[in-house]
């Protein structure tokens, strides 16, 4: 068969290039107006309709950019991601120049140069004008920041947000925004006055960019305000646990958790984890338990949440449960080896480095080991309970019933899957295996509270008891005492009534003896003297006689008067 001569063979190239143009633009066409319905079904048939223009054109702007409003129209935002992943800031790395030129929002002219002078058809001699040179190098800037960038990262904004990829977003978002409003500026320069319109102006003067409609508009300035607030919440939860004042850090994290407005999936495992620290940090074991619990029910492979959980575990002595949780955190840094990648979509952001890993298996090893050894000895049943609950040994009933009533309104399992409302998911599909998981963990975080409440209330009752059975002893002891007491006042009283009684007689009688005895000594003592007053008289005269006598012999006459005592005598 002979060749085709050069000029049917370019006819018959060009007929097929026409013939692919007018198919993708047809697709195009039809997708367009089907995702103008704003119907799932409809934006799922032009979905497909898209991907059969870009099996054609795999580079066709209008078909990548409607293929990735409809992927977000219908909460595809993982493919948006995947779509869009060399966009994603955080991706980046430092030393990668030409993803950082492609992010920064800066066109390359390398893919389309700029055309300042005419080709073809047109003379080939024509006056120069600056206006004309103006118009075109204004509407290739406006044409490439525009299709190359600006949608991109409006679109991508929006998917990393509801990701919950809060920094990207932002940066993203805010990107976009002043691409169309630098855009918006150099059409509105373009102009003449008298294309000047209030049609493209609006009156209020709310909307910054006629390149966007005014609903899309809106939703992104309403959720850029969304992440900046929370975005500003995480910052000052964090500087305060950084800080030390864990109560200001939980109370910000709960204003993020339990907001009205919720939060994406991501973004509220990360807030639940630095909660979780908080608590541990401040000493409430059962909330930090609880909030690792909800941390792994959104993030099944969250390294951080398993160590911490697996810390506390050993903390109150449940060795069982933190070997569990060690276990299958070895089973992730296998998997991490194994596979040279984390766990989960690639802008999953985890606290560990590649290089880390083996160190930690090491380690992770010999902690294994030593509670299995612990395990081999006995130690399952010594649970520390009051660390569980929150009190100090040796606290009263009240006190337990108190911390047991506020522990089981919490940490209720019918209350368990409440946060999930609050929660915005990227796949509802994962919706019924995180109320699974939530449900599971805190049954059995209820059941130890139960046992711990069970425990430490048989405790009190014991000790109450022998306490009683103190005071009943004490009080008895003490009966006794006093009825001894009283049996001693009541022998020493008689006694002293005896001895009163018999002293009184003795009394009486030794008076009375007495008496008869002074009666007697007086009569004695009278007769006594009368006795010796008789014989001293009687011996004073015979003397006296005697001396007179002997007066008389020797001649002295004189009389010796003598008285009348001297007479009586």
């Amino acid at each position: 068969m002979a060749a085709s001569p050069p000029f049917l063979a370019s006819a018959e190239k060009k007929h097929w290039w026409i013939c692919n143009k007018k198919i993708v633009e047809k697709y195009i066409r039809d997708a367009k107006i089907l995702i103008a319905t704003q119907e799932p079904n409809e934006i799922a048939s032009a979905l497909a309709l898209v991907e059969a223009a870009l099996a054609i054109s795999p580079r066709f702007e209008i078909a990548l950019e409607l293929k990735a409003r409809s992927l977000l129209y219908l909460r595809c935002f993982k493919d948006v991601a995947y779509m869009l992943q060399d966009y994603i800031p955080s991706l980046k790395m430092p030393n990668d120049d030409t993803s950082s030129t492609s992010s920064s929002g800066s066109f390359d002219s390398s893919k389309e140069q700029i055309r300042l002078i005419s080709y073809g058809d047109e003379p080939n001699f024509k006056c120069f004008s600056v206006s004309d040179l103006k118009k075109k190098v204004m509407a290739s800037l406006y044409k490439n920041c525009n299709k190359e960038d600006q949608w991109r990262y409006l679109v991508l904004g929006q998917a990393c947000c509801h990701l919950g990829l809060m920094e990207d977003a932002m940066v993203l978002i805010q990107t976009g925004k002043r691409l169309a409003t630098d855009a918006f500026r150099r059409e509105s320069i373009c102009w003449s006055d008298d294309s000047f319109s209030f049609a493209k102006f609006p009156i209020s003067g709310k909307h910054c960019c006629t390149t966007l409609p005014i609903t899309e508009s809106e939703t992104i300035s309403q959720l850029l305000s969304h992440v900046k607030l929370l975005l500003r919440r995480k910052t000052a939860a964090i500087a305060a646990l950084d800080a030390g004042l864990y109560s200001e850090a939980i109370r910000h994290f709960s204003k993020i958790v339990d907001g009205h407005h919720g939060a994406p999936q991501g973004f509220m495992a990360e807030c639940y984890m630095h909660r979780a620290s908080a608590y541990r940090s401040s000493g409430r074991i059962a909330e930090a338990i609880a909030d690792c619990n909800r941390t792994l029910a959104l993030d099944p492979s969250c390294i951080n949440a398993l160590r911490t959980r697996a810390a506390l575990f050993e903390t109150i002595r449940c060795l069982p449960d933190s070997l569990h949780d060690l276990e299958h955190l070895k089973l992730l840094y296998n998997s991490i080896l194994r596979d040279r990648k984390s766990p989960g979509p690639i802008w999953k952001r985890q606290n560990v480095e590649y290089r880390e890993i083996p160190g930690r298996l090491c380690s992770l090893a010999t902690k294994i080991q030593e509670l299995k050894k612990r395990l081999a000895n006995g130690e399952t049943g010594n649970v520390d309970y009051y660390a569980l609950i929150g009190l100090k040994w040796g606290c009263s009933r009240s006190e337990l019933e108190r911390a047991h009533l506020l522990l089981t309104l919490r940490h209720k399992p019918d209350k368990s899957t409440s946060f999930v409302e609050r929660c915005e998911f990227a796949d509802e599909e994962d919706v019924d295996s995180v109320k699974d998981r939530a449900k599971m963990s805190a049954l059995l975080l209820y059941r130890m509270i139960q046992r711990g409440y069970g425990s430490l209330m048989a405790a009190i009752k014991d000790e109450e008891a022998a306490e009683k059975q103190r005071k009943k002893v004490a009080a008895a002891l003490q009966l006794m005492q006093k009825q001894v007491q009283l049996n001693q006042e009541q022998l020493q009283e008689s006694r002293t009534e005896t001895f009163s009684t018999v002293s009184m007689q003795q009394v009486q009688q030794i008076q009375e003896l007495k008496q008869s005895r002074a009666e007697n000594l007086d009569s004695d003592t009278c007769n006594t003297n009368i006795t010796n007053a008789t014989v001293f008289k009687g011996a004073f005269c015979r003397e006296l006689a005697i001396v007179g006598n002997l007066l008389s012999q020797a001649g002295f006459n004189q009389p010796i008067p003598v008285t009348y005592e001297a007479l009586s005598c």
